[in-house]
């Protein structure tokens, strides 16, 4: 029988976590300048990558950390470098300033522009961390198929509306125009580098102690 309160619990916990509302605007911020296609494109290659990931990690995760000696502290440490990273580039307008550059380039030159799927959107933006621990948590309490179907349900659900949340981002940055795209663009640069910094500070903190 399908598990309501766990479902509900499971949905709760993993839409504060990827917290689609705060997704868009970085998804948006980093699509600036592209296609309507290629937006559309990425948001729903970015939803597949993760629900992907996220899927086998719930039904493997445990499996695979065990077999290669990996500690949940481990992972929040590595997420956190790589999302420090990203937010240094928003900070610092990096990506306008490759942007540019390839636009400067001669009219034979077709590079498609950046793949931001696989990363840093589909890991470790939604498929981060903070995600993964959760679903080894959820599965960890289930107690067969009717329970680990609420939790997957749980987490389909919040991806669909992650990606619903992609797909109008767009609209709503252009509603504000560049000046606040570029200030919305440094501070959540700053944002996703303090978050990094305490993913970080998370798995020493693990570790250590």
């Amino acid at each position: 029988m399908f598990d309501v309160e766990l479902f509900l619990s499971a949905f709760a916990i993993l839409f504060v976590i990827i917290d689609p509302p705060g997704c868009a605007p970085i998804f948006a911020t980093l699509t600036k300048g592209t296609s309507r296609k290629h937006q559309t494109t990425m948001a729903f290659k970015s939803v597949i990558v993760a629900a992907i990931i996220l899927f086998g990690f719930a039904y493997g995760g445990e499996w695979i950390f065990a077999k290669l000696g990996i500690s949940l502290d481990a992972l929040r440490i590595a997420g956190g470098i790589m999302l420090f990273i990203i937010g240094l580039n928003m900070v610092f307008e990096k990506r306008t300033e490759t942007r540019e550059e390839r636009a400067e380039d001669a009219l034979e030159d077709a590079s498609a522009p950046e793949d931001i799927s696989v990363f840093p959107m589909g890991i470790p933006m939604i498929a981060g961390p903070g995600t993964m621990a959760s679903l080894l948590i959820l599965m960890g309490k289930s107690d067969g198929a009717p329970q680990d179907f609420a939790v997957l349900a749980a987490l389909g659900a919040v991806l669909i509306i992650t990606l619903l949340s992609f797909l109008v981002s767009g609209f709503l940055i252009k509603l504000m125009g560049k000046s606040v795209t570029d200030v919305l663009t440094r501070v959540l640069g700053v944002l996703l580098a303090t978050l990094a910094a305490q993913f970080v500070l998370d798995g020493l903190k693990g570790a250590l102690f």
